[in-house]
């Protein structure tokens, strides 16, 4: 009894895997093992010589604990059912498949431009939605019939549509950044600011490695043919376009900078893009004929989402709008896409609220059971077990890093992005704290790291999102007519091993270079190289004091005289001092006559 007792925690702890493991739903497994460990804690705790800290009125905190500002009032989490909202609604409004087309035709006439095409829209998506489901199977429905039309290898097509759909996971308005920022108690806007480099760069890593497959295996991902390019030409038509926006937006700049001094960059980029936009819309609309197909098709159909990046992100980043508040307008945002592009119905609006409301519950379910857990694991003083587990691992803050992120990138095998975050990171935060380590950079490593939580084969949430929506049997293509091959489920998973494996290196790179997040803190300033100047005073000395010399003070003059410190100080007009009263004569008896 005694041993069970003292060695509570660790026992909780693989009970809880063990639940999990069985096929246990999370959000009960959590409650569940809070609930049942809690009475066997307050039944041992006589044997535990003080190591459990529980009893029967503790209970009591669970009601303040769900309707309290961790879960109920909690207005950080109030972003996600918004950004969720907004990603489910573009994704009906026909925004991805619109994208992929033009970006499709862009990138077409090389090798592998179908490849970039994805990796590119789903980096946009990411920025757009920040939902991985709603980016996976956009472009699996929309792209993997195209790319298996003109003959890419389908291990590399399902890899490259599952791997930049989970581009959603880091790249700003990421849903897990926003739980990481209320489990590590830090602002969601520094982490979205401190995520942005990471996902960039993995992006980068992605079209590299499409790049190089291109040279090594240029019959894996040929070209369009010529008949496919539907837009025709019109890259130099494009680069003129670019130029002229860009010397629009610079001439705004300078003309608007004595006026509005720190935004004039924001609001030149602003006129000069949306010129350009309108004057693409004259140009299709009336025949002007001054751009080309392709030209016209990229402004008008890139520009919208990016508008909408920037209401969203860069609202926040700007400290206009809050995490909440940015999801807000680009729900707003969401609906206007939309309705221009005559897509929003009741029906898509429905279907929106009730994705969202599921999404919604499962996160709230979870956090409701991951307090019940921690309530008891607490109850037990395993955060301090952990801590101490943690911290004494060999090799000091690097040693840490290495556990740690393969613990993660381990559970991510058998549990969800969300599950990581509200059972795992709230017992690492303490952990990296005492150690040292920022907890931004913390939290963006670990987004980094649960990202291969949506890859890994044979659970990878985004490999049975793709396997969802490939085709499973031989079909007729509806452009070709000829029969094409279906997609089996063994050629999604190897497909996804070559892009968890760039993932693992963005997390090495994320490590070797911890500027990529740290940024985010601006430009730090060293006191040591503050220099304290104070001004000089006729007349005085640099402290303000007469020279101790009673040498005449430059310029001139005589020296002030020392004032006499014994006598109380003289104001100029006061009345004259009275004089002293006599002493009185203390060998005689008090005469009150």
């Amino acid at each position: 009894m005694e041993f069970i007792a003292q060695n509570m925690a660790p026992i909780m702890f693989a009970s809880l895997i063990v639940f999990l493991l069985i096929g246990y739903p999370v959000a009960f497994s959590l409650a569940a093992n809070g609930l049942m460990f809690f009475f066997i804690g307050v039944l041992l705790s006589p044997y535990s010589g003080g190591s459990i800290n529980l009893a029967w009125p503790l209970l009591h905190a669970l009601p303040d604990n769900f309707y309290g500002s961790r879960v109920m009032s909690n207005d950080t989490l109030l972003a996600i059912p918004f950004f969720t909202f907004m990603g489910i609604v573009l994704e009906r409004s026909g925004m991805a498949e619109d994208l992929l087309d033009t970006i499709g035709q862009l990138f077409g006439p090389i090798r592998g431009g179908l490849a970039y095409a994805v990796i590119f829209v789903g980096a946009l998506l990411a920025a757009t939605t920040g939902v991985v489901a709603a980016s996976v199977i956009a472009m699996g429905l929309i792209s993997l019939p195209i790319m298996l039309r003109y003959g890419y290898d389908r291990r590399l097509a399902s890899g490259v549509i599952a791997a930049s759909g989970t581009l959603a996971q880091i790249i700003p308005p990421s849903l897990v950044l926003i739980v990481l920022a209320d489990q590590l108690g830090r602002s969601v806007g520094d982490m979205y600011a401190g995520a942005l480099i990471p996902g960039l760069v993995l992006t980068v890593l992605y079209m590299s490695y499409v790049l190089i497959m291109s040279i090594i295996r240029p019959n894996s991902m040929p070209a369009l043919p010529l008949e496919a390019r539907t837009l025709g030409h019109g890259v130099m038509s494009l680069l003129v376009a670019l130029v002229v926006t860009v010397a629009l937006s610079y001439a705004a700049y300078r003309y608007l900078a004595p006026a509005h001094g720190d935004n004039a960059d924001i609001l030149g980029a602003t006129a000069g893009v949306l010129f350009i936009y309108i004057v693409a819309i004259a140009d299709k609309r009336l025949n002007f004929n001054m751009m080309s197909r392709l030209t016209q098709q990229v402004i008008i159909v890139l520009i919208p989402p990016l508008a909408l990046i920037f209401l969203v992100l860069g609202t926040i980043f700007l400290g206009i709008a809050t995490p909440t508040e940015g999801g807000a307008m680009g729900s707003v945002g969401a609906l206007i896409m939309a309705a221009a592009k005559g897509r929003l119905s009741l029906d898509v609006v429905k279907q929106a609220l009730a994705s969202t409301t599921r999404l919604s519950s499962f996160v709230l379910f979870i956090l409701i059971g991951a307090r019940v857990f921690s309530l008891t694991f607490y109850g037990v003083n395993g955060h301090i077990w952990v801590e101490h587990l943690l911290t004494s691992l060999p090799g000091g803050e690097t040693g840490f890093l290495i556990g740690v992120n393969l613990l993660v990138f381990f559970l991510a095998f058998f549990l969800d992005f969300f599950e990581l975050a509200f059972i795992i990171v709230p017992l690492l935060a303490p952990a990296a704290d005492k150690l040292g380590i920022d907890l931004i950079w913390f939290g963006v490593l670990l987004g980094v790291n649960m990202q291969t939580s949506f890859m890994h084969p044979p659970f990878g949430f985004a490999l049975f999102y793709l396997r969802s929506v490939a085709a499973r049997v031989p079909y007729l293509d509806r452009l070709t007519g000829k029969q094409i091959a279906p997609v089996t489920t063994g050629q999604i998973y190897w497909g996804a091993v070559p892009f968890v494996c760039i993932q693992v290196i963005m997390i090495g790179l994320t490590i070797a270079f911890p500027q990529m997040v740290m940024h985010y803190k601006g430009t730090t300033v060293d006191p040591g190289t503050i220099d304290y100047q104070v001004p000089e005073m006729p007349g005085l000395s640099p402290l303000g004091t007469p020279p101790a010399d009673g040498t005449a003070p430059a310029g001139g003059g005589t020296a002030p005289a020392t004032p006499d410190l014994s006598q109380p100080p003289s104001f100029g007009d006061s009345a004259p001092a009275k004089p002293a009263a006599p002493q009185p004569d203390l060998s005689q008896p008090p005469s009150f006559n």
